[in-house]
C-alpha cells in the first residue's frame, strides 16, 4: 500500500520554484497557506571545471588514450559536467612506479615533521577553497550544499590537520615498537562521500610515510582531480599522490598490480569480496569498509522529538546514500504510532529539490542507476505488504529524484529489511524488550553502525554491549570526528579509519 507522495518525477526543474511551497499547507494540523514557502537561494559560485581531465601521475597530468574518456554527470540534471579519463594498465603501471620511486626516494626517509608541513598545507588549502570544492561535491555527486558546504568540507580539513600532527609522534601512537610505512598503498573510494573519502584514506597513509594510487569513483571523479591540483600548489614530491581516472576494470587492475603493497577500499559488500579473493594468497595488507544496515533504536523514555531529528539525520543525510545510515528504524511498541506521527509530520517539512540550492534538505540520486536500485526495492516491500509513506511535494522534472519515504508493518524477512537500499527509505520494525532490541538489531549480516535513543544511561551502555556494530552513537546520529575510529563487523568489512587506530593499517610495526 502507498501513501502520501508519489515517487515519479513531477512538477517544477530544479532550477525553478521550490517544492517546498506546496509541501507547507498542513503541518502538525497547522493550515500556513499556500503563500508560505521558500524563494530560491542558489549558491552563485562556479569552480573551474575543465572541459577534459586526465591522470595526475608522477606530478603531472597525463592525458587519456583516444576513446577512453566517458562523462561525469550532474545527477540533478543529467547533463555532463566534464569528460573524464579511464584509465588501463598502463596508467596503472605508471602511476605504481612513480609512487615506488616516490616512496623509496624522499618520501619514506623524510622525517615525520617534514611530512607533516606537507599535510598542514593541504589542510589549509582545502580551507582556502572549500566553497569552490562544496560546490564541485555537489554539482558532481547530488548531494546538497549545506552538507557539502557545512560537514563534508570542514570534516576533509580537519581530518588533514588532524593526521598532520600525527606525522612526527607516531612512536607515540604504537608505544614500545617501531612503525615504518608499508609502501605504495592503492585507495578505491565510493561516490557518497567523494573527498571525505580521500582524506579518509590519503591523510594517514602519508603521514606514515606511505606513498599513494587512489582510483576516484566513475560517477565522482572531479574533487579528486581537484584535489590532485591542490597537492602541486602544496608542493607535494611528484609522485607521492597519483589520481587516477575509471570504472570497474580500473579498480580491478590496482587491486591485482603486483606494486602495490595495501589496497584500502571502500564500496560495496559485493566488490568487497571480489578484492579479498583477489588478494587471498598475496603479500598485500587488506582493508574493507562495506555496506551496512544500521539499527536505529527508539525506546519509550527517549526524547521523542530530538529522537525523529536523529532518525532524519540518520537516513535522509545525503538521500540515505550512506553507508552507516540508520536505515531500519527500531521502535519500542508503546511508543510506535507517536513515533510514525512525528515522522510523517517531519517528512512534511523536507524541501527536496536543486541540490545548489541551500534550502534543499534532500538533493539527487547519485546516478541513473542508483535511482533505479531503490525503485526496485521499493516495489519489492510494496509487493511484500510493507505500506510506504512518501514525503508529499513535487519532484523536479530533471535529474534523478526521489522521494524521502518510510515503511510501516515491515518484518524482518521482508527484502527492504535485508538488503541495503541505499537510498532515503527508511523501514519501521518495533521491538517490546531490550533484548529484543538487540536480537532485530543483530538480525542482519552487516555490522557497521547503530543508534539508540533513551535517557536512561544504564539501558544505552548495555543495549550497546550487545549490539555488534562498530560505531554506536547515542541520542545522537551521523556524527563524525577524525578523531574517533570508524569500521564494522562481518559483512560491513574490517580495519578502521580515523583516530590513532587509522595509523595502524598504514604502519609496519617492529
Amino acid at each position: 500500500m502507498i501513501s502520501g507522495g508519489s515517487q515519479e518525477r513531477r512538477g517544477p526543474a530544479a532550477a525553478g520554484a521550490a517544492p517546498c511551497s506546496s509541501q507547507a499547507g498542513a503541518v502538525g494540523g497547522l493550515d500556513l497557506g499556500g503563500g508560505w514557502g521558500y524563494a530560491p537561494s542558489v549558491e552563485s559560485l562556479r569552480p573551474p571545471i575543465r572541459g577534459e581531465y586526465g591522470f595526475f601521475i608522477d606530478g603531472k597530468w597525463r592525458g587519456a588514450a583516444e576513446g577512453k574518456t566517458f562523462a561525469s554527470l550532474n545527477p540533478a540534471t543529467g547533463q555532463g559536467l566534464a569528460m573524464v579519463g579511464e584509465a588501463g594498465a598502463e596508467e596503472v603501471d605508471l602511476a605504481v612506479a612513480a609512487a615506488r620511486r616516490a616512496y623509496e626516494g624522499e618520501w619514506s626517509r623524510m622525517s615525520g615533521g617534514e611530512r607533516g608541513k606537507y599535510l598542514f598545507r593541504i589542510a589549509r588549502l582545502i580551507q582556502e577553497k572549500a566553497l569552490e570544492l562544496a560546490v564541485l561535491e555537489t554539482m558532481d555527486g547530488g548531494k546538497p550544499i549545506r552538507e557539502s558546504r557545512d560537514v563534508d568540507l570542514p570534516l576533509v580539513a580537519a581530518h588533514f590537520f588532524y593526521y598532520a600532527g600525527w606525522a612526527d609522534k607516531l612512536g607515540y601512537a604504537f608505544p614500545g615498537r617501531r612503525p615504518r610505512p608499508v609502501g605504495v598503498v592503492g585507495q578505491i573510494i565510493p561516490w557518497n562521500f567523494p573527498l571525505l573519502m580521500l582524506a579518509w584514506k590519503v591523510a594517514p597513509a602519508l603521514a606514515c610515510g606511505n606513498t599513494v594510487v587512489l582510483k576516484a569513483a566513475e560517477t565522482t571523479p572531479l574533487t579528486a582531480l581537484h584535489f590532485a591540483r591542490i597537492c602541486e600548489e602544496a608542493g607535494l614530491p611528484d609522485g607521492v599522490v597519483n589520481i587516477l581516472t575509471g570504472a570497474g576494470a580500473t579498480g580491478e587492475a590496482l587491486v591485482r598490480h603486483p606494486g602495490v603493497d595495501k589496497i584500502a577500499f571502500t564500496g560495496s559488500t559485493e566488490v568487497g569480496k571480489q578484492i579479498a579473493a583477489a588478494v587471498a594468497g598475496s603479500a598485500k595488507r587488506l582493508t574493507l569498509e562495506l555496506g551496512g544496515k544500521g539499527a536505529n533504536v527508539v525506546f519509550a523514555d527517549a526524547p521523542l522529538d530530538q529522537a525523529v531529528e536523529g532518525i532524519v539525520q540518520g537516513i535522509y543525510l545525503n538521500a540515505g546514500q550512506v553507508c552507516c545510515a540508520g536505515s531500519r528504524l527500531l521502535v519500542e511498541e508503546s511508543v510506535h504510532d507517536v513515533v510514525v506521527g512525528k515522522l510523517r509530520d517531519r517528512l512534511a517539512t523536507l524541501r527536496v529539490g536543486d541540490p545548489l540550492d541551500k534550502n534543499t534538505d534532500v538533493g539527487a540520486i547519485n546516478s541513473a542507476a542508483q535511482l533505479a536500485k531503490i525503485r526496485s526495492l521499493v516495489a519489492s516491500g510494496v509487493a511484500e505488504g510493507a505500506e510506504l509513506f512518501q514525503a508529499p511535494g513535487a519532484l523536479p522534472e530533471q535529474g534523478f529524484f526521489f522521494s524521502p519515504g518510510f515503511f510501516t508493518q515491515v518484518t524482518p524477512s521482508h527484502r527492504i529489511a535485508r538488503e541495503e537500499i541505499f537510498g532515503p527509505v527508511l523501514s519501521i520494525l518495533t521491538f517490546r524488550t531490550p533484548q529484543e532490541a538487540a536480537e532485530r538489531a543483530n538480525n542482519t549480516c552487516y555490522g557497521l553502525s547503530a543508534g539508540i535513543w533513551t535517557d536512561k544511561g544504564g539501558k544505552m551502555f548495555q543495549l550497546a554491549q550487545q549490539i555488534k556494530a562498530g560505531v554506536i552513537w547515542a541520542n545522537t546520529y551521523n556524527k563524525f570526528d577524525p578523531t574517533s575510529p570508524f569500521g564494522g563487523y562481518k559483512e560491513s568489512g574490517f580495519g578502521r579509519e580515523g583516530g590513532r587506530q587509522g595509523l595502524a593499517d598504514y604502519v609496519v610495526l617492529e
